[in-house]
């Protein structure tokens, strides 16, 4: 297709991580990158994520091919007014990465609708609760779903132009309708991080009392509100693009609540146990076993004992292969060996490190 130039507009977790895909498949394509922060210019810079940088928004939008919003959902809102009156290339392509998409829609049908440019919605459902260029990731959205929302002024080539743009991503792309994506996303995205912190914050006050809260507060704890350490601003910026559908989700699952309470109280012991088998049987059918939703990560989970080292021997064994986190779970009985849980970031990695493991140690390990 020729160079093209690509400028990117925040360059935090999401736009870095942007580059480096678009980087992979396209090296002869320049990019160009915004960010208010001179430390992420400057990472993105000295790592080669980008070609040029500037704090002044307005500086490069006259020479890009293709433009990507990766800032808060406020600030992409902003940024699409003023971009309406800037001298853009005739062809130009807008979109960008926010978690919310029917109020940038609405944004960009005001906007650029009237200007006549060329836009897309775009949602990378991926990510981490690290922040900055320092955390860019190339394989952050391997696997991942990467929607596309359409406005009434969408050019038929936009898909086209994106996917072939965002190939070295490797997500799995999709179109949605914008009000859609926000129905979605408020049940398995946005009310997840509500319910997270509000037992994180639970916790943390009823531990005023009982000390021991903070001891115990491991494995199924642990998971369930890890997402708690994501950016503020930027869930808030969320809910408040996104308010009718979450109110929503809380009303329904406070009812939902009312009910396992009502269960509880009466003592009915065929019900509760109905209640936990559905959840069971639900989660086993939803594709978060299938590799392709939000957090497409692959784990592996090896029964190890208690012994010096060997952590640190398992870990040598998977020099050269890229892992994504280490957890040890804990077991309340010091007589049982303890599990060892390695993510990996797509099954190639995955199945080296099995084969690794079990051509050089007897340990048992499951994969999930």
């Amino acid at each position: 297709m020729g160079q093209k130039t690509i400028y990117i507009v925040g360059l935090g977790l999401i736009g870095s991580s942007l580059a480096l895909g678009i980087r992979r498949d396209h090296p002869d394509y320049r990019i160009l990158g915004y960010n208010r922060g001179e430390k992420s210019r400057r990472i993105a810079l000295e790592q080669g994520f980008v070609d040029e940088a500037t704090d002044d928004f307005a500086a490069f939008a006259d020479r890009a091919d293709i433009i990507i919003l990766a800032v808060p959902i406020e600030q992409t809102i902003a940024f699409l007014e003023e971009l309406a009156t800037l001298p853009l290339k005739e062809k130009v392509l807008v979109t960008d990465a926010g978690s919310t998409k029917e109020a940038i829609c609405q944004a960009a049908e005001k906007y650029l609708g009237p200007a006549g440019i060329n836009f897309i919605g775009g949602h990378p459902m991926a990510g981490s609760h690290k922040t900055g260029a320092i955390s860019a990731d190339i394989n952050l959205f391997e696997n991942a779903y990467y929607i596309f929302t359409k406005t009434s002024r969408t050019q038929k080539d936009a898909i086209a132009r994106l996917t072939d743009l965002f190939s070295g991503l490797h997500a799995r792309f999709i179109e949605m309708d914008a009000q859609e994506h926000d129905r979605v996303t408020s049940q398995v995205s946005h009310f997840p991080h509500i319910l997270a912190s509000s037992l994180m914050n639970q916790a943390g006050e009823y531990a005023l009392d009982h000390p021991f809260t903070n001891n115990f507060a491991a494995g199924g704890f642990r998971d369930m509100t890890r997402i708690v350490e994501s950016e503020p601003g930027m869930w808030t910026s969320i809910l408040m693009t996104n308010p009718e559908p979450v109110l929503e989700r809380i009303a329904e699952f406070q009812s939902r609540l009312s009910h396992i309470s009502n269960l509880l109280a009466s003592r009915d012991t065929d019900a509760i146990w109905d209640f936990f088998d559905k959840g069971r049987r639900t989660r086993k059918e939803m594709e978060i076993h299938k590799r392709a939703g939000v957090d497409s990560f692959f784990d592996i989970f090896i029964t190890i004992p208690d012994q010096e080292d060997v952590i640190l021997q398992i870990l040598e064994l998977l020099r050269g292969i890229s892992v994504v986190n280490i957890r040890i779970n804990e077991e309340n009985r010091e007589d049982i060996d303890g599990i060892l849980q390695i993510t990996f970031k797509n099954k190639e990695d995955l199945d080296r490190a099995a084969s690794v493991i079990r051509t050089k140690t007897s340990y048992p390990i499951t994969i999930s």
